[in-house]
């Protein structure tokens, strides 16, 4: 099954790491979708459908937290699975994620695995990989 994935953050250094990130993973994606903001990143959801979305917190315009509770309002919307990507690496900050209903949490700097094992979790695909899929351990981004 392809993913549609959409990438929110102010950096578009940072988006295209995720992106590769999830390319070399072997996840099969259909489209990216990308949005420097909150605000930006509702205007992709009203032309396009995301599987899931990778968020970072702090962004001009319209913050991740802000965005989040955005989609969580809409009823089509709030199912799509939220994914924080981020600096904000306080144990207070990642249980109030849990608790608003994020389905991941992954601290920058990243690991390749831990971008691949959280979408394996959230989408519940059994491995997530194809078979030609390279070792990934060893890389921060």
């Amino acid at each position: 099954m392809a993913y549609n994935i959409l990438i929110v953050d102010d950096s578009s250094s940072i988006r295209l790491a995720v992106k590769k990130v999830i390319e070399i993973s072997g996840f099969d994606v259909g489209e990216y979708f990308e949005a420097a903001n909150g605000k930006d990143a509702l205007s992709v959801l009203e032309e396009n459908w995301a599987d899931v979305i990778l968020t970072d917190i702090h962004m001009p315009v319209m913050d991740g937290i802000s965005f989040f509770k955005e989609v969580s309002k809409d009823p089509l919307l709030s199912s799509i699975p939220v994914i924080f990507v981020t600096t904000e690496g306080s144990e207070e900050g990642i249980k109030a994620s849990y608790k608003m209903g994020a389905k991941g949490y992954i601290k920058k700097p990243f690991k390749p695995e831990e971008i691949r094992r959280i979408l394996v979790e959230v989408l519940g695909e059994p491995d997530g990989t194809r078979e030609d899929t390279p070792n990934l351990e060893g890389s921060d981004f």
